[in-house]
């Protein structure tokens, strides 16, 4: 249920009940601002790092890639079906040694 802050008066509290009311008062999480009407406003303001843009950005432009790269899978069907497929053993154990190095905690 959306609730309309705007307006609100120091006698105006929110419901006890109310899961969404913010505890304190206004003067400790937000500054308190006039109108031309002379009634007070509550505004909060956040900043973001540019670190925490960048982090959005890339959450958005993974979630846009395909799970599967359909593209390599089929190469790789190929590749097994006409016998020109490989596997180099030394290097999938090179692989997963520097995986599971990577995966251990650094002192």
């Amino acid at each position: 249920m959306p609730i309309d802050i705007n307006g609100l008066s120091n006698a105006q509290a929110p419901r006890s009940g109310d899961s969404s009311q913010i505890k304190g008062s206004a003067n400790e999480s937000a500054s308190i601002q006039q109108d031309a009407t002379g009634k007070s406003s509550v505004s909060d303001t956040v900043s973001l790092s540019e670190t925490a843009i960048r982090l959005g950005q890339i959450g958005v432009a993974v979630e846009n890639q395909p799970v599967v790269d359909t593209k390599r899978v089929e190469q790789v069907k190929q590749a097994i079906m006409d016998g020109s497929y490989s596997v180099d053993p030394v290097r999938i154990a090179e692989r997963m040694m520097e995986f599971d190095m990577a995966l251990k905690p650094k002192d």
